[in-house]
């Protein structure tokens, strides 16, 4: 990672990026404590966040947009649009504004859809080939990092000053990023593709996903591991409760284990990538998830900081290797659709699988549904794992094609002087 932090192009994005990262990670939860004490409904709190998921059925129109305009300029007025969303946050007063958070919420949802497909491509034009890994690895660090202070600082922000204060805390994150980003060398323009019919140019991004072989085992093994590690948003509360017999708040501390957890996957993540290549750190991802699904069903305080650290440790790997696998598998005409694409992939099994979660733990003993999520994602990992050949790590790989092709050396002279083999014909001089 300090390669790819030395370069002065990288360091100021992810500068800039710090301060939208820091906004994005009070907001979120924060907006859910202050619906639920507007309401004093746990339902209504929790539509917080779906508000915030639903837009992902729009991500083929969003990715669509993006990869028409270039990177920066858009990564740059997408953070000042970002800003300008929350403003409507400054005039809810009571129960009766719930819906402006909604609101707030799902045009947030929007953006944050916009701004991952508008970074992947700018990421993909500023940093080398061979660093793609360190950038994601180093984004993903901070990110996690974030995990641990964010949440706790967005819920004192908001006891100590109002939802007021998170508005304005987010806003100045997101224009600090884009006045950071301005200052950016315009990267190389890469050639527009031919335009398309826009039906046509909304699909192309799945299309590249269903075509491309290491990509479409990648969202096949990653969407049967996140189609049960959704389960455990729930099922967490209830091995605190009935498994450690300790008081809810208990959760946050396996939380902070957690974040520690992430920490360390993002730091490894790139090495990982160098050693296993995109799919084979995928697949370690998600065969993380195993081990920390089975320990969790049995409830002993000192195997649960073990099982969470495991779990930390499984996002950023994933999030690295599938990240790092768009940018270098897509052409760069593409990568927004593919990413805004891809993100829609995975959240909505991730989405259908918190809700199925909260669903099932009222019916099912949490040890048994514990078990099937690493039973499950141990089977996933697998197949993941199978298919790393897929992407080789960055070292074995052949190198590239040249741009332009090499004309073939003339043949000398005397060569014509040389006798022929036997069957083969003598080319006719000049």
């Amino acid at each position: 990672m300090r390669t790819v932090l030395r370069r002065p192009d990288f360091r100021l994005l992810f500068g800039g990026l710090l301060a939208s990262m820091t906004a994005e990670s009070i907001l979120l939860l924060a907006l859910a404590i202050w619906v639920k004490d507007l309401t004093g409904s746990n339902g209504l709190a929790g539509g917080t966040i779906f508000a915030v998921v639903a837009p992902m059925t729009l991500a083929p129109v969003i990715g669509w947009f993006v990869d028409r305009h270039p990177r920066r300029p858009f990564f740059v007025a997408a953070n000042v649009v970002t800003a300008a969303l929350l403003t409507p946050l400054f005039t809810v007063a009571d129960a009766g504004d719930v819906w402006i958070v909604y609101l707030v919420a799902a045009l947030y949802g929007l953006s944050s859809i916009t701004l991952g497909a508008a970074l992947s491509g700018l990421i993909r034009e500023l940093v080398p080939v061979e660093l793609l890994a360190d950038a994601n690895g180093a984004l993903q660090t901070v990110r996690q990092g974030m995990r641990l202070v964010g949440p706790l600082a967005g819920a004192a922000l908001y006891a100590a000053l109002g939802g007021w204060a998170l508005a304005g805390v987010g806003m100045v994150g997101f224009l600090t990023a884009a006045a950071v980003v301005t200052a950016l060398p315009t990267p190389h323009q890469v050639p527009s593709a031919p335009r398309l019919r826009w039906p046509a140019e909304l699909g192309a991004g799945l299309r590249h996903l269903a075509g491309e072989a290491a990509l479409r085992r990648a969202l096949l093994g990653y969407g049967l591991g996140s189609l049960v590690m959704g389960f455990s948003e729930s099922l967490i509360f209830a091995y605190v409760d009935q498994g450690l017999h300790r008081d809810a708040a208990f959760v946050g501390v396996l939380v902070t284990v957690q974040g520690v957890g992430g920490l360390l996957g993002g730091l490894c993540s790139p090495t990982l990538v160098r050693r296993l290549g995109e799919v084979g750190t995928l697949a370690a991802g998600v065969a993380f998830f195993s081990p920390a699904a089975l320990v969790l069903a049995y409830p002993d305080l000192r195997l649960a900081f073990v099982a969470v650290l495991l779990a930390g440790v499984s996002l950023p790997l994933t999030m690295v290797g599938l990240h790092t696998l768009i940018q270098r598998r897509t052409p760069p005409t593409l990568v927004g659709r593919v990413a805004a694409a891809t993100q829609a992939v995975v959240s909505g099994p991730q989405a259908f699988s918190i809700g199925a979660g909260a669903l099932l733990v009222g019916f099912l003993d949490y040890r048994v549904l514990f078990a099937l999520v690493g039973m499950a994602t141990l089977a996933a990992g697998t197949y993941l794992w199978r298919g790393r050949h897929l992407s080789a790590p960055p070292g074995t790989r052949p190198p590239p094609p040249p741009t332009h092709p090499v004309p073939a050396p003339r043949r000398p002279v005397e060569d014509t002087d040389r006798p022929v083999a036997t069957g083969t014909k003598r080319p006719p001089p000049g």
